[in-house]
């Protein structure tokens, strides 16, 4: 039970919190710059007024949770506020906020095994949102690759409960969607499970207008979107990511690379990788059915499970989605090795002097192609693109290749050492 001045304490700290998660509701973007250095000074005024309660109850365990919380408020690890926990969970063990706000310290310092053992401490005393969300984002970042595809699985399933708990808290339906994008970028990009993390942050800022201005949601929605080709909701995304916190440096830096990315390969597509003419007629005479390789054999099994041989189809008359019986036939004119990228980028012309851009997906860095390269794809996945982001405007054709194992270069199948799973990096704290 909290002694009144005690109750007036938690109103205090509840009234902290609240600037700092709903700072945007009084404070234009604009100020983003300063929410970090405003947030510090409202800590220390909150703990300028439990000092003066602190003679009384300096030795109350709810005293030294009400201190080690408001210390919590910033996004960098504190010894004070590890110590007065610690103290707190000693007197009581009981207090699950206590424990939950402890294992964050231990987080943010970067000890993941004790705050492991904290969050799953506070579930043993009672089963809560806060403590099944916190082992969800610790599951994820825990070292070791063994054992991560079951670490991930099991992250999600407490990201689950968490929102079961509480189907209005917006935190928990932002972890379920960063839990979501561990499990499609862990366990074969299951299309299911991108759309599943996609709606989660969807909820997210359904339920709570706080998430709207939470910049790692618009960070990690928009790295998805990058990977699905929505290239013009990742600009926007990264964009507002970087608005709401511009000391974080990676949000503009990401879409600088897909903004140059994108410029280079419309540029290179339009001048068919600057191949010189009579250089690209020679390269299109050595053009041939025969470089359909496995393709032609009536044996052939696509990668939808079709058996059969393939037609092959010039790239104007390919359809949007995905060409079924068919396969694309060309040349390569330019590769492209951007910073950060997702996907291998080379440029292919075809018999008609078509050019189109074709994404590579789970390449290992070793492979690639060259430049007379002839390169087929079987049922090739066409879509059309155009962005339109800060002034610029980008439209093309591309087709969609998810792993390097799918195509025919010069009439062979690659090997298995040419495909790598692609992995989705993270900001430590950023949950």
């Amino acid at each position: 039970m909290l002694f009144p001045s005690l109750f007036l304490g938690q109103e205090l700290v509840d009234e902290l919190y609240h600037f700092r998660d709903h700072y945007f509701e009084t404070h234009s973007v604009e100020d983003a710059g300063r929410k970090q250095s405003d947030v510090a000074q409202e800590m220390e005024k909150t703990l300028t007024k439990l000092r003066e309660k602190e003679e009384s109850y300096k030795h109350s365990a709810e005293f030294l949770l009400l201190r080690g919380r408001c210390l919590g408020v910033a996004p960098e690890f504190s010894t004070t506020a590890e110590e007065c926990l610690s103290r707190a969970v000693k007197l009581e063990p009981g207090l699950v906020e206590g424990w939950n706000i402890l294992g964050e310290q231990y987080w943010k310092k970067g000890d993941l095994t004790t705050a492991k053992t904290c969050f799953t401490g506070a579930l043993q005393q009672k089963k809560n949102k806060v403590s099944l969300r916190s082992l969800s984002m610790v599951l994820r970042q825990l070292p070791g690759v063994d054992e991560q595809g079951k670490r991930v699985l099991e992250s999600v399933d407490m990201a689950r409960q968490a929102v079961q708990l509480d189907v209005t808290d917006g935190t928990s339906w932002y972890i379920l969607g960063n839990a979501y994008i561990s499990l499609f970028f862990t366990c074969g990009q299951n299309p299911q499970m991108s759309q599943q993390a996609l709606s989660a942050y969807a909820q997210a800022e359904k339920v709570d207008r706080t998430e709207t201005s939470n910049p790692d949601l618009h960070f990690n929605r928009a790295t998805l979107f990058q990977y699905e080709e929505m290239f013009g909701s990742a600009l926007g995304g990264y964009s507002r990511a970087a608005a709401l916190d511009p000391a974080w440096e990676e949000p503009p830096e990401r879409e600088r690379q897909l903004m140059e990315y994108l410029e280079k390969l419309t540029a290179l597509t339009e001048n068919k990788g600057k191949v010189k003419a009579r250089r690209l007629r020679t390269m299109l005479s050595n053009l041939s059915t025969s470089a359909l390789g496995p393709c032609s054999s009536p044996q052939f099994r696509s990668p939808a499970g079709r058996v059969g041989s393939l037609e092959p189809r010039n790239l104007s008359a390919l359809t949007h989605g995905h060409n079924t019986g068919v396969a694309a036939l060309g040349k390569v004119v330019f590769s492209l090795a951007s910073e950060g990228r997702m996907a291998f980028t080379f440029g292919m012309v075809d018999s008609e002097e078509t050019c189109c851009v074709i994404m590579v997906y789970n390449t290992a860095d070793s492979w690639g192609v060259l430049i007379g390269d002839s390169v087929v794809i079987p049922e090739p996945q066409v879509k059309r693109h155009s962005v339109a982001h800060k002034d610029q405007t980008f439209d093309f054709r591309s087709i969609r290749v998810d792993s390097p194992l799918l195509l025919i270069v010069n009439g062979k199948r690659q090997n298995v050492q040419a495909q790598t799973a692609a992995s989705v990096s993270y900001k430590p704290q950023s949950e």
